[in-house]
């Protein structure tokens, strides 16, 4: 979806269509969440602090988010896939892989099918959508972003290899800045520099990542799309409008935040044995604690654990910005994505 949450505000909201949006919270403490094409003019992304986005953006309007709305939204978009294919793979509220080898019904090809797909979302939401379509994950993801705001872009399997080899090295998946950085270093800035490193080089320099390199610069991935996948974890965090200063004001907000890891626990019948928190200091330095019990943690035992764990927390002239509690360790406890994928920081 393009500017999924900032697109439903302007679509509801007549007044801010046209406008720089931001959905998130203003403020020292505020995160843009989504920012509308409008305010991506200006640099306002994802991610980026509210005083940031502000500077860059002085008529920026920011609009909290609704994320109940979102996600019906986001149920309507996804019973139209279904309509197509069974194997329909959520990323997020707004993205998703869809296998459509073999399909339901519809357009007797991928192109067709998006095409229609596409249109049939604006049918029945009145929000634009783009479509990435080619032979894998990894090249239908790249597609995807390429024809942005309601495009659609095909790589053929005879046009992979070209594509790859003049790709930059950022717009691949699973390259952050930090791995582009040191990809640069060694000189490699595109897929046809990716392509000259040999696979035990890059597994020397980027670890079990280093083999998937290697397969996507050749334009290989041979993932499935999986409409079920293993949820290794349950948690939930806060960023705190002032930092805390006090044990006792952290073992409150750590209530609160405990509270919504059992609601999300319950909510997914999820099981887990591992307690960890999450704490990070006002200068942004972060630290994690974590004990894991002999049975699967319910709410007496989460309670105990996760407040024995605080205890650790060198509070000493170090105003706490960030606290965070999750469950994990259950290997066997699949789930549909879709169902869990809802933004944690809903109340940040």
């Amino acid at each position: 979806m393009d500017a999924f949450y900032a697109s439903i505000e302007q679509r509801d909201n007549p007044e801010l269509r046209g406008r720089p949006v931001a959905v998130g919270h203003p403020g020292a403490r505020g995160v843009v969440a989504t920012a509308s094409y409008e305010a991506r003019r200006y640099g306002v992304r994802s991610a980026l602090s509210s005083i940031k986005a502000m500077r860059l953006c002085p008529s920026l309007i920011f609009v909290s988010p609704r994320f109940d709305v979102y996600k019906h939204v986001s149920e309507q978009i996804h019973d139209i896939f279904n309509d197509y294919t069974d194997l329909v793979e959520p990323l997020s509220l707004d993205e998703a892989f869809l296998d459509v080898t073999h399909t339901k019904g519809g357009a007797p090809s991928a192109t067709l099918i998006a095409r229609e797909i596409k249109e049939r979302i604006y049918d029945t939401t009145g929000l634009t959508a783009s479509a990435g379509v080619s032979v894998n994950k990894f090249l239908a993801k790249i597609a995807s972003d390429y024809n942005k705001p309601d495009g659609m872009f095909v790589i053929t399997p005879e046009q992979a290899a070209d594509f790859v080899a003049g790709l930059e090295i950022e717009r691949f998946f699973g390259i952050g800045p930090v791995t582009a950085g040191k990809m640069h270093l060694m000189g490699i800035r595109n897929g046809a520099d990716l392509r000259r490193m040999t696979e035990p080089e890059l597994v020397a320099a980027f670890g079990k990542a280093g083999h998937s390199y290697y397969r996507y610069a050749r334009g290989i991935d041979n993932r499935p799309v999986e409409p079920e996948r293993i949820r290794k974890s349950v948690g939930a965090e806060n960023t705190f409008a002032d930092d805390i200063h006090t044990l006792d004001d952290l073992k409150r907000e750590l209530a609160l935040i405990r509270e919504e890891v059992i609601r999300r626990m319950s909510r997914a019948s999820f099981a887990g044995r591992t307690v960890t928190i999450k704490v990070k200091y006002a200068d942004f330095r972060q630290m994690t604690r974590s004990r894991t019990l002999t049975h699967d943690a319910d709410a007496e035992s989460l309670t105990a654990a996760s407040e024995e764990l605080l205890m650790s927390v060198d509070m000493s002239d170090k105003p706490i910005r960030l606290l965070g509690l999750s469950v994990s360790n259950n290997d066997t406890y699949s789930i549909r994505p879709f169902e869990q994928r809802l933004p944690f920081k809903e109340y940040e």
